[in-house]
């Protein structure tokens, strides 16, 4: 997408400048968003960007800026201008460089470039919405959505490094709103993962419409949970969003570089319950949050975040290992080419246990099954969350009783890693979008069902 000479000319100019790093990420991005209310097309859009970040490393210094110019000129007033004070002696670096080609491990077979099936991605919808509002006359709406887009991204850096990749996204999700009287209720059920238009192979669009409906109406019929501190049996797949946000952000050089986690300098201490394993895993194929190089072009890995209870690991881009000493994990990632590359997460999970379901939930005598998450609210630094369950139930004698509503969780993520007790084998992963400084990401949470011994349970009973 960018000349070399180009390239080659711009850092040269970075160098000569004084830059210790300097590295450009040339970005081309085409997407479709396609939404639906009801059986009927609300909205389709469709765009193409270009554009060239542009980062100079002076010391422990990052400045960053971009242009949606691809031309030598350009390039080289947007690194004198981010240069203009912090100029020093030139670098006597003659640039060669070294040309790259990643492993595809995510390869998709209709990728938006070669897409003409916008028909059938609506029928799908269709067929979601008509499965959601089949059975009763209590689902009053739908919403359906589908996102599809392809990212090819090109890196040159001051040490030689020259690579490629391109990436394919596409998600796909139903949200139905049951409504009784003056009660409301929703539901919601998606899929995606780092494929093309294919994606649709791998689920049945009724499946998507029938869990929505069935969370819809679990939800409608749902009493007001009880309050105060009890155990809670997690569910597996999008629970694992509290360890992603509680946690997982903690784990990231971006805060412990700055000593702004709690974890910072807790290496190879224990700071969970044993049974509890957790992993960043950037090499799952074709897993939503999986990558074949980052945005650095460092080949991405499996990284053990926490083994047996133990801190065994942190998620590291370049600036972040040059920082605190740690080795880079190829974690360094970003929205696009408008943001400066930081250390990020990509499928982020605790891993199966050896529990079970059921004997979690007849372990105790009165809590909470919070069989789906929802969103919530994070402390950075701390860890400390706020998170609703937008499915859950009441437990009482070691029995499932009734559902529950607007019940939250209260913790903080240090907290809660410890107590955890039970870890089920039954792991499953979901989609999720990621936003931090760098932008936001798509990221993959997870995590088998769990038992959490003592949390704060916010409710309305």
């Amino acid at each position: 997408m960018l000349d070399t000479t180009i390239a080659r000319t711009v850092l040269d100019h970075a160098l000569s400048l004084g830059a210790d790093f300097a590295d450009l990420f040339v970005e081309r991005q085409q997407r479709q968003n396609l939404s639906t209310l009801l059986d009927k097309v609300e909205n389709v859009q469709s765009g193409l960007e270009f554009g060239i970040g542009v980062r100079l490393v002076f010391g422990n210094k990052v400045l960053y800026g971009y242009t949606n110019q691809a031309s030598a000129d350009v390039l080289r007033d947007v690194v004198s201008k981010l240069a203009a004070k912090d100029r020093r002696d030139p670098v006597n670096t003659a640039i060669a460089f070294d040309y790259r080609v990643p492993t595809n491990h995510h390869p998709a077979r209709a990728p938006l470039s070669a897409d003409a099936a916008l028909q059938a991605k609506i029928d799908f919808l269709r067929q979601a919405d008509l499965a959601a509002r089949q059975g009763g006359d209590q689902i009053s709406r739908t919403m359906g959505f589908l996102l599809q887009r392809e990212q090819q991204i090109e890196i040159f850096n001051s040490e030689g490094l020259h690579t490629a990749d391109t990436r394919n996204y596409c998600r796909v999700g139903i949200t139905a709103v049951a409504m009784d009287g003056d009660l409301q209720a929703t539901g919601s059920e998606n899929i995606g993962g780092l494929v093309g238009w294919e994606l649709h192979q791998q689920d049945d669009p009724a499946r998507l419409g029938d869990e929505a409906r069935r969370q819809a109406l679990v939800n409608l019929g749902a009493k007001p949970c009880p309050s105060g501190h009890m155990p809670v049996v997690i569910g597996n797949g999008f629970g694992g969003v509290i360890f992603h946000e509680a946690c997982g952000h903690l784990l990231e050089t971006t805060a412990v570089a700055k000593k702004a986690s709690v974890f910072h300098d807790q290496m190879g201490e224990m700071i969970a319950h044993p049974a509890v394993s957790a992993v960043d895993d950037g090499t799952i194929d074709n897993a939503w949050g999986s990558i074949n190089i980052d945005d650095e072009g460092m080949e991405t890995q499996h990284t053990q975040l926490i083994k047996e209870g133990r801190l065994t690991g942190f998620l590291v881009d370049r600036v972040g290992s040059q920082q605190t000493g740690f080795a880079r994990t190829g974690s360094g990632r970003r929205e696009s080419y408008r943001y400066a590359p930081a250390s990020r997460m990509r499928n982020t999970f605790i891993e199966a246990g050896n529990d079970h379901f059921d004997d979690m939930i007849a372990s105790m005598d009165k809590g909470i099954y919070a069989a789906r998450m929802g969103g919530g609210s994070v402390q950075p630094g701390t860890g400390e969350f706020n998170f609703a369950v937008t499915e859950g139930y009441y437990v009482e004698n070691g029995k499932i009783q009734y559902p529950v509503k607007s019940a939250t969780l209260i913790s903080t993520g240090p907290k809660v890693l410890k107590e955890i007790s039970m870890v089920g084998s039954d792991l499953a992963l979901a989609c999720g979008m990621c936003g931090s400084v760098s932008g936001a990401v798509p990221t993959t949470v997870g995590q088998p069902a769990l038992k959490v011994n003592n949390i704060l349970v916010g409710g309305n009973a």
